[in-house]
């Protein structure tokens, strides 16, 4: 919704349109999701057939779905056309997707908490920026650390945990494993970046040094293959510098006025596996301002 400049107000109660909206969409990805690891893998279109059970409630999901969005896109043209600015870049909002960092793995971790709080001091002394005001591009280029937390978080917590792809021609991969037209295929992101074998000892560590250039204090990034939060190669995400610039900029914003607590936060939460990763129950937290 931030893409559009529309509050969604997700977190109200009530039967409010963007309660309603988030409550569809989060149904609609864990029954997409089970589809996967069912035992009986085709049952489920039996039930779409029929339209019973989980199927009938995912297609009325979907509807919600459709009509909220529909809604925001229709809203958003008429904006435009009535100001006469129908170039205005709808992506130029911030990412959502950044508050994994502010509400999940910052408040943990005082220690990388604090050094982004002397990151950005120092960037506001150097640009004269005040508390409040929005960083330009320039400003942020400078957050090197900032940009290792997020990458970090991402590492361990990828929005697309597991990537699923089916094979449209024979074909070998690099390592001579040969995939046959329309076999299936995934790798699962959340695993990957766990792993000793690609990152060493304190894999499941939240580090962020790992992604700083020590000769230079400069961020160092990673081959995409070993990294494929944004995938690689042919795939490779279109946003993804855009995405960091969306995610420093609301993570800066947050932090430079606001301190996050996590209540229980030595406790690790409950992912869900789904579409994209979620919290079992959501993640509650106090939010108080930065003195």
């Amino acid at each position: 919704m931030l893409a559009f400049n529309v509050d969604a107000a997700c977190l109200g109660d009530g039967g409010a349109d963007g309660v309603e909206f988030m409550r569809a969409f989060d149904t609609a990805a864990t029954i997409i999701s089970e589809r996967f690891q069912s035992v009986t893998p085709y049952s489920w279109k039996i039930k779409k057939k029929l339209d019973i059970g989980s199927q009938k409630l995912l297609r009325e999901s979907i509807v919600t779905v459709h009509k909220f969005a529909d809604g925001i896109v229709r809203h958003t043209i008429d904006q435009a056309r009535s100001s006469n600015n129908m170039n205005e870049d709808l992506l130029s909002r911030h990412n959502i997707l950044c508050f994994e960092l502010v509400l999940l793995v910052a408040p943990k971790h005082p220690e990388v908490e604090n050094k982004i709080i002397q990151e950005l001091n120092s960037v506001r002394e150097r640009t004269g920026k005040r508390i409040g005001e929005v960083y330009g591009y320039e400003e942020l280029k400078l957050m090197n650390y900032l940009h290792a937390a997020i990458t970090e978080s991402l590492r361990l917590y990828p929005p697309v945990p597991v990537e699923i792809m089916s094979c449209v021609e024979d074909n070998v991969l690099p390592d001579g494993t040969f995939v046959g037209k329309s076999w299936g295929t995934s790798y699962n992101a959340y695993a990957k970046g766990r792993m000793e074998s690609i990152w060493g000892k304190g894999c499941d560590r939240f580090d962020p040094a790992r992604w700083i250039d020590e000769t230079n204090g400069g961020f160092r990034g990673e081959n995409p293959y070993k990294f494929p939060v944004f995938h690689a190669g042919l795939r490779m995400c279109l946003g993804k510098e855009m995405a960091y610039i969306q995610m420093k900029s609301i993570v800066a914003a947050v932090l430079d006025r606001f301190v996050v607590e996590v209540p229980g936060k030595k406790e690790r939460p409950e992912i869900l596996l789904s579409m994209t990763l979620r919290i079992k129950g959501g993640l509650f937290v106090r939010i108080h301002e930065r003195t």
